[in-house]
């Protein structure tokens, strides 16, 4: 709670945390194939990921699949995936798995944002799939009232620069960072660590097995805890059962109000204690002035913490 409420910066990853983490395939652009088996290579590559948008490609492909035609499947990790289809080696990623190859892709000009899925097989590159993601309803209020707080918000996202900067821009968050492995996100949040305030503190904010790392670096770890892997909810200090970024305000709030709380009690206890203390030795103050000052004193501050629990909701300030 004291960490949370000295928090300057808060930084979010994209998908799942901003975005829904629900993707959908929007557009289909072979380029040495057709959109049957583009799709068709790509959901085989994918039958056996749990990713988001890995099941998104097969229920865009919407068949049944022969697992008797893929052979052998290696995860490359932060790129994408190498798979045995027909005997055919078949690359389904990011544009990093066609740089790991050799094999030369061409970006879409036609979509502006979603996550770009190319294909290639046995060195030919067959064209990509766009997939898009939607922002979550109160993502953007939240953000808003995070920087009406005076907190800097930062995106890390393994997107492209494109899809980042146009997200970004839809919530007003102006520093965004794009294309990043796992170990990147690690190194970006360790370079606002050491650029920030050292009497202020950053929380990071993810919610996928890739974000553990994250969010055991950061100074506050807060995971999605709906649709959170377990890891980053294991990793995380704080998790929002709901995976409303607004939460993250409430939060915010409620670790400023207590910890001005704590402060009110401390001194006010102590205040009256020395009153009494100088009282009894003035002769003064009698038995029930330090009943007072002990029991008394308590059940106040008792009563002053339990402003706490009477916090007004993000949304309304």
């Amino acid at each position: 709670m004291e960490a949370l409420s000295k928090a300057d910066t808060v930084v979010f990853d994209k998908t799942g945390t901003l975005t829904k983490g629900v993707f959908n395939v929007t557009a289909l652009h072979p380029e040495t194939s057709n959109e049957d088996e583009l799709i068709e290579l790509a959901a085989y590559a994918e039958n056996y990921s749990t990713h988001p948008i890995a099941r998104s490609v097969k229920e865009a492909y919407n068949l049944p699949i022969d697992t008797n035609r893929i052979g052998t499947i290696e995860e490359i990790a932060g790129k994408g995936i190498c798979a045995q289809i027909d005997g055919r080696t078949v690359y389904v990623g990011n544009s990093r798995l066609m740089d790991l190859i050799g094999v030369q892709f061409r970006p879409c000009h036609k979509c502006t944002e979603g996550t770009i899925v190319h294909v290639a097989s046995d060195g030919q590159y067959l064209g990509h799939l766009m997939i898009s993601d939607e922002v979550k309803e109160d993502a953007k209020a939240s953000i808003d009232a995070l920087t009406r707080t005076g907190i800097k918000t930062v995106m890390l996202t393994g997107d492209t620069k494109k899809t980042g900067e146009t997200v970004a821009q839809k919530l007003g968050i102006r520093e965004v960072y794009c294309e990043l492995l796992p170990e990147d996100k690690v190194k970006q949040t360790e370079e606002l660590l050491f650029s920030s305030n050292k009497n202020k503190t950053v929380a990071f904010v993810g919610d996928g097995i890739n974000d553990a790392p994250v969010l055991s670096r950061a100074d506050v770890g807060i995971a999605m805890g709906a649709c959170g892997s377990d890891a980053a909810i294991e990793a995380a200090d704080i998790v929002l059962m709901d995976d409303k970024p607004s939460k993250i305000v409430t939060a915010v709030q409620l670790s400023k109000r207590t910890l001005r709380l704590v402060k009110e009690n401390i001194i006010f206890i102590l205040i009256v204690k020395l009153i009494v203390l100088i009282l009894g030795a003035l002769g003064i103050a009698g038995m029930w002035w330090a009943v007072f000052a002990d029991v008394g004193v308590a059940v106040i501050a008792i009563l002053n913490a339990m402003r706490a629990l009477n916090i007004r909701k993000w949304n309304d300030t």
